[in-house]
This record gives structure tokens, C-alpha cells and sequence, in this order.
């Protein structure tokens, strides 16, 4: 069975996720202006928060959540964060996320852009490289020193002001102070304070490759010829940078993705599986049960009672 061409994955966009789980009704629509879908930089506390759950979901922009008092949780990938003041999380467009629990007790600033903005007439791709928690395998979490924090905020307050402040945001302004932004936070990113390792920067492709080849490939083998090193090389390297084996990211990313489609898209459990690279769909399925308990059936039934 192949998928129809016309039948895509769902990513939202901007305007599409808050009507979706702000609530069509909702008020605080009237915050979000004519560019809004490329970039909106706005305080948690002035906004009302989301009125449902989010389940596994994708983006096509940046979000970065800077808390400045409370505590926010989601999950970026496979992984929950807590976030609380002074600390941000990242969301890179195109990763994975969720949001089971709703509350409004933080306060802090959200800023979204889309990732055409740093591409524009002061940045360029290779600068972006700079910046690890862009990246889908990066670190999205930083805890910011005491000094730092009155820079960010200035920064992010400026930001705020240049979206509510005029009609039609100037996007070179813009992109000038996210970069500025951007080069705050990495003063206080973990790896900018030792130097990186060759696990580490080994580790950190891989991420990017599995992300970006999990429908085709599932083989350690794969991967390790992709990165010029044998596969027990590659499996020591991951295991001593993350704690679990490069098959153990494999196989987290196979379900997340699967995760993610149950919950996005009437795929049906055979197109799904091979959206993530199994042929046979009843492999698939024992292969989502082993790890989840469930079938993937039962997990789409568990999201409909939801």
C-alpha cells in the first residue's frame, strides 16, 4: 500500500496550531497581526494560555519560552522538560512536541519565527551553525546565568515592542536582534563552556541523521558508514554521550514519529508503518506494542477518548 501523493504529514502553521488549541473564540487572536505567521514575540501573562492539550505535534517555526516565574512542561522530541525562571526552552521547526498538561502559572515572554527570517540580508546558513539549540538534535534547554538575564530580557522586550509596536513588524530588525539573542543564550549553552568532544560532535550527527533518514533506514551500520566510523565505534560514542545505545535512538525515533502520525494524521496503522520504514505492517505493530504495551490501534482509540 503507498501513501496518496496529494495526502500529506500535518505540520501546523502559525495561525492553524493557535485556532486549534487556543479555541477559534478565542480573544487573544486578536494579539496575532497580518505577519504573525512568520514572526510574534509576546508575554506568556498578556496572552490567555492554551485552552487544550497538545498532543505529538510538528511546527514550521522556531519557538523559543523564556520563563521568568512559574514552572512550564513539555516534551521537545522523546524527552519532557521542566522549565522554570531564567531558564529557556527551544523548539526547533520541524521537531516533535507535546504539551499533556495544561496551566497558566508562568509568566516569561514566547517568541516564534519562522526559519526563513535568519536567512535574510544579515545572516546566512553556516551562521546558523553556530547556534545548537536550532538544531533538531541539539540541547533545546539553557538555564541562564544572573547577569545574563536583564540582556535577554531587554532583547526579548525590544522584540515585543516591534511586533506590537508597529502594523508590520520590519524583519531585519527583527532578525538583527534574534541574533543578538541567539549569542546571549550561548554564553550560557552547556557546550559553550568545555570544548566539544568528538563523541559529542559524532553523537549530534547522528541525531541528525536518524531524524532525517527514519523513513528509510533503521541499520546502526547505515549510519556509521554515513559518519566514516565502524558501528561499535559509533555505539560507544553514543552510549558514553547519551546513555543509551545508537540502536536505542533508532528505535525512540521510529515510535515518536509513529506517535506523532496516530495522533496527526487517518493514516492507516499499514501506511503508517511505512511512513516509518517498515514494510510490514504487522512487524510495525509488534514492533510499537513490545515498546508501548499497546498496539498501535489501541494507542489511536486511547487518543479518541482523550
Amino acid at each position: 500500500m503507498k501513501i496518496k501523493p496529494d495526502e500529506k504529514v500535518k505540520t501546523y502553521e502559525a495561525k492553524g496550531f493557535r485556532e486549534k488549541f487556543l479555541g477559534e473564540e478565542n480573544p487573544m487572536h486578536l494579539l496575532f497581526k497580518s505577519n504573525s505567521d512568520h514572526f510574534f514575540c509576546l508575554k506568556m501573562e498578556e496572552m490567555m494560555q492554551l485552552q487544550f492539550p497538545v498532543p505529538p505535534s510538528k511546527h514550521s517555526c522556531h519557538t523559543l519560552l523564556f520563563v521568568t516565574s512559574g514552572t512550564h512542561v513539555m516534551k521537545v522530541g522523546y524527552k519532557e522538560y521542566q522549565t522554570v525562571s531564567n531558564e529557556i526552552i527551544m523548539v526547533p521547526a520541524g521537531q516533535i512536541f507535546s504539551i499533556e498538561n495544561v496551566n497558566s502559572t508562568h509568566t516569561g515572554y514566547i517568541c516564534q519565527f519562522h526559519p526563513d527570517i535568519l536567512i535574510g540580508k544579515y545572516g546566512n546558513r553556516e551562521m546558523i551553525n553556530d547556534f545548537d539549540f536550532l538544531k533538531i538534535s541539539g540541547n533545546p534547554k539553557i538555564s541562564l546565568a544572573e547577569e545574563d538575564v536583564k540582556s535577554i530580557i531587554a532583547i526579548l522586550s525590544r522584540l515585543q515592542q516591534e511586533y506590537l509596536g508597529t502594523q508590520t513588524a520590519n524583519l531585519n530588525i527583527v532578525q538583527s536582534y534574534l541574533i543578538a539573542l541567539f549569542y546571549e543564550m550561548n554564553k550560557n549553552s552547556v557546550q559553550t563552556f568545555k570544548s566539544i568532544s568528538a563523541a559529542e560532535v559524532l553523537s549530534s550527527k547522528f541525531k541528525e541523521l536518524i531524524h532525517n533518514n527514519i523513513k528509510t533506514h533503521h541499520q546502526v551500520n547505515y549510519y556509521a558508514s554515513l559518519l566514516n566510523v565502524t558501528p561499535n565505534h559509533l555505539n560507544k560514542s553514543v552510549k558514553f554521550v547519551t546513555g543509551q545505545s545508537a540502536a536505542k535512538w533508532i528505535e525512540e525515533t521510529i515510535l515518536l514519529e509513529a506517535k506523532y502520525l496516530l495522533f496527526q494524521t487517518t493514516f492507516s496503522v499499514s501506511e503508517i508503518a511505512l511512513q516509518v520504514g517498515h514494510e510490514d505492517h504487522s512487524y510495525f505493530s509488534r514492533f510499537f506494542k513490545k515498546h508501548e504495551g499497546i498496539t498501535p490501534i489501541q494507542y489511536r482509540k486511547l487518543i479518541d477518548k482523550s
